[in-house]
């Protein structure tokens, strides 16, 4: 059976409403433009009429209710959609939110770029205000006590005073209570899993003799299966092979120890380019393995510490640099493209303690590596200004960069105006003068030719380096920490400058020592890090990293009470890496990211101007925390001329 469509305009005839239908003529026959035939009704079915006179046009159908579930009101949907009445369009938030959703739908994502969306099926409460401007976390209005704030997040993607709430009531402090069971049975059905203890005991078992050398294969090879023990109970490896499979460096073992797998690691990788794939990363055996190919190098990271892929390739770009600080990128294209089968060991000899000394600082844990920032020492700007203007006054012609450096943190420094010099390569140059020993046993002052690749990755720069004795002359030198040195580092490009550049470091030596910036220096050495209760008294707050985006620089307190061991602050950056992480991921939109484990409380936050990262003890107060965190940032901007380099020289 046809049927003819009816325009919206008019529910019965077609026309629309209030134009009448045009009454027929005398001896004219009313017609609607078409035949109609008689049609009989089925067996069974009741009309006005038991037929329909071709004469008379059938009366329509009752058209069905329309049903619109954007309307407020509530209507009967149609048999078709549903038979239950449709629930009502929810009120529209006028307030400023970070929420990304409505408050009742929760959705997590995870590392494989998947979703899960999740409901609440309790009455749920308005969510709160967001903060307003970036200097503080304002306190969550939510009316069951401190500790009824989201589980993830001040951001009110979780604004829920019901189930989140009995859950994480008062149980902060114990691992064996109903809602820290509830809560990890809710998580074993998503997938996800609770933090345990446990699992970081185990990984970080025996950390301290992570860096053990260990020892050679000897003539018989009869202790291969124990140094290949020894070689799986590392954490973390790091492997460099050309593409033709040639060995360049490993951080643990010898060439002959390990040659088997690193021909594994080579042949997976040929596998994946044979079929025109990139590999990038797999996980194997509890370890994380990344893979980064540049130019004719491949370089690998195996890491059980649980960071993620791209901190891992950070960490790699880092090696690759001081590969190229050695060779400079043009001398490693020529040496490959005429014979790609070339042993890169011997041009990169004596490079080796370089290499393992910066792999070793990934494995304990770098805050300038992760957050891909300075940090400078800590003095008054008036003293700063002072220490600015002695090396511009005594500055030579030749002098591209001029730097104060104290024990790995930047004092001081000069450049060219448009050329900044990039976290990255100062980190090279701090690696080798704190981190490896070869610089400083090379006496009081050194030449070093070396590339810069942030700054020019196709040439050589030349470095002086001279280490300022400033311990008495009855001491001894093993007495003072390395972290503890004086350095005035003045490069040049030109390699013929060498005593020129040593003329100006024994002007603004002796400038420094004249009006005292030196003393202010070694006063500032001394005293050390301050403490996180010195910047919030009284406060649960243990440890805190606070960058600054525009100036890419950051600040932290001292590692001590809490962090003295190497262990504790290999938890504590890992704890840091997790937090990055979790606000860096590529489906993440978080501001303000809360999270809580047995071994603590921690607390990321990041805006526009800053990133906050902050950690305190297990039984700490969210909301004391979140109060903590405002009073860090308040301090941070009132000392941010002495913790910083606002503009350089």
């Amino acid at each position: 059976m046809s049927h003819v469509a009816k325009s919206e305009a008019d529910p019965i005839d077609g026309r629309p409403e209030g134009l009448e239908q045009p009454k027929a003529g005398p001896g004219e026959e009313h017609s609607s433009g078409v035949d109609v035939p008689s049609v009989e009704l089925p067996e069974g079915v009741k009309g006005n009429n038991d037929t329909f006179n071709a004469e008379e046009p059938p009366p329509l159908p009752p058209r069905p209710a329309r049903w619109n579930p954007l309307r407020q009101t509530s209507s009967v949907a149609p048999a078709a959609f549903s038979t239950t009445q449709a629930s009502a369009r929810p009120r529209l938030q006028a307030t400023a939110t970070t929420a990304v959703s409505r408050p009742d739908i929760h959705t997590q994502s995870f590392q494989d770029g998947s979703h899960e969306i999740s409901t609440n099926s309790t009455q749920l409460s308005p969510p709160p205000k967001s903060w307003t401007g970036w200097g503080s976390i304002k306190r969550l209005k939510i009316h069951d006590g401190d500790d009824s704030a989201s589980v993830r997040s001040y951001a009110p993607t979780l604004g829920t005073a019901g189930d989140v709430e009995s859950l994480l009531g008062d149980v902060l402090g114990s691992e064996h209570t109903s809602g820290w069971n509830i809560l990890s049975r809710q998580l074993e059905e998503t997938g996800l899993q609770l933090p345990d203890a446990s699992d970081d005991e185990e990984i970080l078992h025996g950390f301290d003799h992570e860096f053990d050398e260990i020892d050679s294969l000897d003539s018989s090879a009869d202790n291969e299966e124990e140094l290949l023990d020894q070689w799986k109970s590392k954490r973390k490896h790091f492997m460099i092979l050309s593409s033709a499979g040639k060995p360049i460096y490993n951080r643990h073992g010898d060439d002959n120890l390990i040659s088997g797998y690193i021909g594994v690691v080579q042949t997976i990788i040929s596998f994946y380019e044979g079929a025109g794939d990139q590999l990038k990363g797999f996980t194997a055996g509890g370890a994380r393995f990344v893979v980064m190919a540049q130019g004719p190098l491949y370089l690998v990271a195996i890491s059980k510490l649980g960071e993620n892929d791209s901190q891992l390739r950070v960490q790699l770009e880092a090696l690759y640099m001081q590969i190229l600080s050695t060779l400079t990128l043009p001398n490693l294209t020529h040496l490959f493209s005429n014979r790609p089968s070339t042993d890169l060991r011997r041009p990169l000899q004596g490079t080796e303690p370089l290499l393992s000394a910066l792999a070793d600082s990934f494995t304990r844990g770098s805050a300038p590596t992760l957050f891909s920032a300075l940090e400078c020492l800590k003095v008054r700007k008036s003293h700063r200004e002072m220490i600015n203007k002695t090396l511009l006054l005594k500055r030579c012609e030749s002098l591209l960069y001029g730097l104060v450096v104290a024990g790995g943190r930047l004092v001081s420094v000069v450049r060219p105006r448009r050329h900044s010099l990039h976290p990255s390569d100062l980190r090279l140059i701090f690696n080798m003068l704190f981190e490896a020993e070869g610089v400083k046993a090379g006496g009081g002052e050194n030449w070093i030719p070396l590339c810069l690749p942030g700054f020019n990755k196709n040439g050589y720069l030349y470095m002086y380096v001279s280490f300022i004795d400033q311990h008495d002359e009855e001491e001894e030198m093993s007495a003072t920490s390395r972290q503890d040195e004086i350095a005035v580092l003045l490069i040049s490009a030109n390699k013929e400058n060498f005593y020129d550049l040593r003329q100006m470091r024994d002007d603004v030596v002796e400038e420094l020592e004249k009006n005292g910036s030196m003393a202010i220096i070694r006063s500032a050495i001394n005293k050390g890090r301050y403490s996180a209760t010195d910047i919030v008294p009284g406060a649960v707050l243990q440890h805190f990293i606070y960058k600054s985006k525009a100036n890419v620089q950051f600040t932290m307190p001292s590692y001590e009470p809490y962090y003295t061991t190497l262990l504790a602050r290999r938890r504590l950056l890992s704890l840091y890496h997790n937090l990055h992480a979790v606000m860096h991921a590529k489906n993440a939109h978080l501001k303000v990211h809360h999270c809580i484990s047995r071994d603590g409380v921690s607390l990321a936050w990041i805006t526009p101007l800053f990133e906050l990262y902050c950690v305190a003890g297990p039984n700490a107060n969210r909301n004391a925390l979140a109060q903590s965190a405002n009073k860090v940032v308040q301090w941070a901007r009132r000392e941010e001329e002495r913790i910083f380099i606002i503009g350089g020289a």
